[in-house]
């Protein structure tokens, strides 16, 4: 009984000193042969981005645009959840220049903003020249004071006639215009049918423009692209035989021919307009062939250029100083800085940018030329811009350099034409008002 107890005590103690030798050598940093070597305490961890926030603006007024920008926003901050955008803009009845200066005087001039007003702003300090990196993206962009502030959304499309097949039909209009003469015979035919022939989006004071610029730069800037430097100047007047036949032009279409409701009508009203039946044209660009589509997919429309008395086609089709700029606020910031090239050259690479075109019917502006699957106007479209016969031209506040009007000149100026429609006034009158407010203008931005 002894001896057994004996050999069971001896067994035991053998067992627990071959436990402890085991642990001891799994501990054994010097451990070689067979065993396998312990893991490491903590696995290496991948550094976590650094945090970072900037502030964004653009110009709402078109929906297609936004709704094209606001899916590009979500896609990146959902790849890139380190970087925070703020949103500043806004759905506004306000000019996009005015709501940017409120935004100024505010402290809340966007670190990352679609610029149009590109010298007034550069001249101001508030934007500084584009990083080398996003200018590779481009192969020629336009300078201001000798460098390049913008990266372009997009490449220029004009403006033109959008037109309901079906009331041209209706009216007996089997040919389209040549010459602006033949333009106003088929308004009389449009309005002899019953139909009101043009919608206009006057409530919107940048929607004016579309039909103003049209006579301008048919009767003025194809034949002299200084005018406005000419005009500061005071060597060229808006009562010059040029701007007087411009201006009248434009009365008598307004006056005759376009929908009452004008002046109280939103630009993104103009669709349901035209689509409804309740007018035949509306003059605009491209970006909205996709909103007529998603309103009503079986609307079938056309687009020309509206020509002129000799039959030439003149359309907006120059590049201009505007697109995405940084503000000299956040170029100082280098983290915001890099995360701003970062969402600029996203916004560009084609995975978002050939929707982004589809969506507003536009043409790439970049140097990798971005093409897809375009509905007939669009293909219109391309071989309008690219017929070396169709002259092109800017609109009058879209010139820079000498040629730059005073910032605030041009709202005023499509109020001024606004109130001469409704008040039937005289065109020599008025354009001698507007030579009057130019001049003040001129010497208040000089002082």
């Amino acid at each position: 009984m002894k001896r057994k107890s004996l050999f069971h005590l001896l067994t035991l103690l053998l067992v627990f000193s071959l436990v402890l030798s085991a642990c001891g050598g799994g501990n054994n940093s010097g451990n070689t042969g067979n065993s396998t070597p312990s893991a490491p305490a903590n696995d290496a961890k991948e550094e976590p981005k650094k945090e970072v926030t900037f502030t964004l603006a653009y110009a709402t007024g078109d929906p297609a645009t936004k709704q094209a920008i606001e899916s590009t926003l979500k896609k990146f901050t959902d790849a890139n959840p380190h970087i925070k955008i703020v949103n500043y803009s806004e759905v506004t009845s306000a000019s996009y220049l005015d709501w940017l200066k409120t935004k100024d005087a505010v402290n809340q001039f966007p670190d990352l903003v679609e610029m149009r007003d590109t010298q007034l702003f550069a001249d101001a300090g508030k934007i500084v020249e584009l990083p080398d990196e996003l200018k590779a993206l481009y192969n020629d962009l336009p300078e201001v004071n000798g460098k390049v502030y913008n990266a372009p959304l997009q490449g220029v499309t004009p403006q033109g006639i959008i037109y309901s097949k079906k009331a041209y039909e209706d009216a007996g209009i089997t040919e389209l215009p040549k010459t602006y003469d033949e333009f106003l015979e088929v308004q009389e035919k449009l309005k002899a049918s019953g139909i009101t022939p043009i919608v206009v989006g006057g409530k919107d004071i940048w929607h004016m423009g579309f039909w103003i610029n049209k006579f301008l730069i048919d009767n003025v800037f194809v034949n002299d692209p200084d005018w406005n430097s000419k005009r500061t100047a005071k060597t060229a007047s808006f009562t010059d035989e040029a701007m007087v036949q411009a201006i009248t032009d434009y009365k008598h279409l307004f006056s005759n021919y376009v929908d009452k409701g004008w002046l109280s009508t939103a630009d993104n009203q103009t669709v349901s307009v035209l689509i409804s039946g309740k007018a035949a044209q509306l003059f605009s660009g491209t970006w909205m062939f996709g909103q007529i589509e998603e309103a009503d997919p079986n609307f079938e429309y056309g687009f020309y250029a509206v020509p002129d008395r000799q039959g030439n086609r003149n359309v907006v089709g120059l590049p201009t100083p505007g697109g995405w700029s940084l503000s000299t606020a956040a170029a100082a910031d280098p983290d915001k800085t890099a995360a701003i090239i970062e969402f600029v050259k996203f916004f560009f690479e084609k995975e978002q940018y050939e929707p982004y075109l589809k969506t507003i019917n536009s043409i790439s502006a970049t140097k990798e030329n971005i093409v897809y699957e375009s509905t007939p106007q669009m293909q219109g479209v391309m071989e309008l811009m690219g017929d070396p016969s169709v002259k092109k031209s800017l609109m009058i506040n879209q010139f820079w350099g000498d040629n730059l009007i005073p910032p605030q000149f041009r709202n005023w100026f499509y109020k001024l034409l606004q109130e001469l429609v409704i008040k039937d006034g005289d065109v020599v009158e008025y354009m001698k008002q507007a030579d009057t407010e130019y001049d003040n203008q001129v010497k208040a931005n000089a002082q």
